[in-house]
């Protein structure tokens, strides 16, 4: 498996000039004709947070301290977590012409939508950072562990997004069945509410849920200012080691149909 590993970012670099093409193309298209371009990727989780404050603050936020960041942390971690994987599903469809004509390892058409995630991830972070410091949280080194759950999030995205790109291909309902699934997701995510409601053996199952772990880490170390135990670690790695080996087995498995249904 580490093998295979190498072997595909080999061939990254291999085809680096057009993995960049992609890249820039698919930022590019996201804001064609629109006014406001690349600032979107900034408003848009804004706008989502605002909506979100404005309901949820009156019902949950009420004895909950830094609610707004509290909020933002789980709106950010989530929100890259679906436009990696949407954008990931739909890779292989949205370059069907050009698989069909130019022979090229098909997975760099799905690691380019991840890089054009994290992109947008990237420029919501820095707004994050900002409402932290108004917010009056002060900044301390322990920021620096967040890199941590950040890597452990895009390598679960890239396995999520092999997974469902091979599925997409040959099972198009997958689309509508993960658009459910996603919306059931973000329920059990307690992104608008706090665990500490619930007894705490409940608390420990929201663990089971891979996102969860990663917007607790968050919250841990921005608003409590401590790091997560090693268990939590664990559990964050884990998570994104096996999705990704899942991932890779069955696009693997399924990459020779590829061609007879795009």
């Amino acid at each position: 498996m580490v093998e295979n590993i190498k072997a595909q970012i080999h061939q990254i670099k291999k085809y680096q000039f057009l993995f960049s093409e992609l890249v820039k193309r698919d930022f590019k298209k996201k804001y064609k004709r629109t006014v406001l371009g690349m600032v979107w990727s900034i408003l848009s989780p804004l706008m989502q947070l605002a909506v979100m404050a404005v309901v949820f603050t009156k019902f949950f936020g009420r004895n909950t301290e830094h609610y707004i960041i509290y909020l933002f942390s789980g709106n950010l971690i989530f929100s890259f977590f679906k436009d990696a994987t949407n954008g990931g599903m739909h890779a292989l469809m949205q370059n069907a012409n050009i698989i069909k004509n130019i022979n090229v390892p098909k997975y760099l058409f799905m690691v380019s939508k991840e890089v054009s995630a994290c992109i947008n991830f990237g420029l919501t972070l820095i707004i994050y950072f900002l409402f932290v410091a108004v917010d009056g949280i002060p900044f301390s080194l322990k920021f620096f562990t967040l890199l941590y759950p950040i890597a452990c999030l895009v390598i679960f995205n890239i396995g999520m997004g092999f997974i469902l790109s091979a599925m997409f291909v040959v099972f198009k309902d997958i689309q509508y069945l993960y658009e459910i699934f996603t919306q059931l997701l973000m329920y059990v995510s307690a992104i608008f509410y706090t665990t500490d409601i619930y007894p705490p053996k409940i608390q420990l199952v929201f663990f089971l849920n891979p996102v969860y772990n990663y917007i607790a880490y968050f919250r841990s170390v921005v608003i409590n200012g401590v790091i997560p135990p090693l268990w939590h670690h664990g559990l964050c790695l884990g998570y994104a080691l096996a999705v990704l080996i899942a991932g890779m087995v069955i696009y693997k498995k399924n990459n020779y149909k590829f061609m007879y249904y795009i």
